[in-house]
Parts: C-alpha cells; sequence; structure tokens
C-alpha cells in the first residue's frame, strides 16, 4: 500500500477504534445497571461480549496499519 493509503486506512480506523470504546463503555453501563437492579443481563452481557471482540478487530487492525507505518 501506498503511504496516504495506509494513513488514510489509519484515521479510519482510528475512528472504529473510538467508536467501539464508546459502545462497549456504554453496554458496559448498560450490564452494571440491570445487575444492580436484580434484572437479568445475560443478553446484555452477550451483547457487550461481541462489541468487546469487534474492539478487539478494530484495535489489532490498526495496530497492524500503525507497524506498517512504522509508528
Amino acid at each position: 500500500m501506498d503511504q496516504e493509503l495506509l494513513q488514510n486506512s489509519l484515521a479510519v480506523a482510528e475512528r472504529h477504534v473510538a467508536d467501539a470504546e464508546q459502545e462497549v463503555a456504554r453496554q458496559q453501563m448498560i450490564v452494571a445497571g440491570l445487575e444492580l437492579s436484580g434484572r437479568d443481563a445475560g443478553r446484555a452481557t452477550q451483547l457487550l461480549r461481541k462489541f468487546e471482540e469487534l474492539l478487539a478487530r478494530h484495535t489489532a487492525e490498526r495496530d497492524c496499519l500503525r507497524r506498517e507505518l512504522g509508528l
């Protein structure tokens, strides 16, 4: 990949990581609220795990792009 394309890809990956981090934090609050109120948090916890997996994938892609750029 050329440098400009790598830089653009990295910018997109950084946004994906930031968005995924926000989703994980929001879902953690939802799970905590359900648990505190004694409600079933099973489905919300499953969704949290999916968001965490997505965050891990986005982070790995971002880190790969950073390595390619020598950052």
